[in-house]
């Protein structure tokens, strides 16, 4: 298996609570698949998360959403996390390659989701912090930090549970940075909203790319929004 759930148990896992549940594992893909994943990743053109498509990925991308999404891994967050029966709520699968330098400003997600999970594809990551996820301990400080960020590298994963102080976010940054986002829902009524509007911004990107690029580019690190 591409993403197996036992190896969430890893001792350098680092799971959490307080100030809200989350989940911090390493080394949860295999070094030997990272050339099909790599190959096989979407070729986007725009910055952002984009709703799933089978079509824009190849077999092994298609392979790991899958396992992301099944039952048994739904189920083992769950247990870490203290949701139960999370393997019953729909999920929405969101993808990025690239962003620009006005995402990742501080937010606790929207209260249609109950846990996201991100696991990371980047081959290497350059010596900074921008990019790099923080779990945070208030929505005004980007360095409030609740553990060390985590670098956006291949394998890398992290989970938690929404709640009203889920506060996470990073700093600015602009480039390639690879990550397949899993969202568990409320309602497939929510899942629909959201992947409808996550097509409506695909096609706006792909005509106003340059515009996107330069909304927001000289934000403030401490940048937030409330969901």
């Amino acid at each position: 298996m591409l993403l197996d759930p036992a190896r969430l148990d890893r001792p350098d896992t680092d799971i959490r609570h307080e100030p809200f549940s989350f989940m911090i594992a390493h080394g949860q893909l295999p070094d030997e698949a990272r050339p099909e994943l790599e190959r096989d990743f979407p070729q986007y053109s725009s910055a952002g998360f984009f709703p799933y498509d089978a079509g824009d990925c190849g077999p092994s991308v298609n392979e790991l959403v899958g396992q992301m999404t099944s039952r048994a891994f739904s189920a083992a967050i769950g247990r870490h996390l203290g949701i139960e029966g999370l393997e019953n709520y729909p999920t929405l699968v969101t993808l990025c390659r690239l962003l620009n330098r006005r995402h990742g400003t501080i937010h606790t997600d929207s209260k249609s989701k109950i846990a996201t999970a991100l696991i990371y594809l980047n081959p290497l990551w350059p010596d900074t912090s921008d990019g790099c996820l923080r779990f945070l301990n208030s929505i005004d400080n980007i360095d409030d930090t609740v553990v060390p960020e985590l670098k956006p590298l291949y394998g890398e994963f992290a989970v938690f549970r929404r709640a009203e102080n889920s506060y996470h976010g990073h700093l600015p940054y602009e480039g390639e940075r690879r990550v397949i986002q899993v969202a568990w829902l409320t309602s497939e009524e929510e899942k629909n909203r959201k992947t409808k509007r996550g097509k409506f911004s695909r096609v706006f990107k792909k005509i106003f790319g340059k515009l996107d690029r330069q909304m927001g580019a000289g934000r403030d690190r401490n940048a937030s929004h409330r969901d």
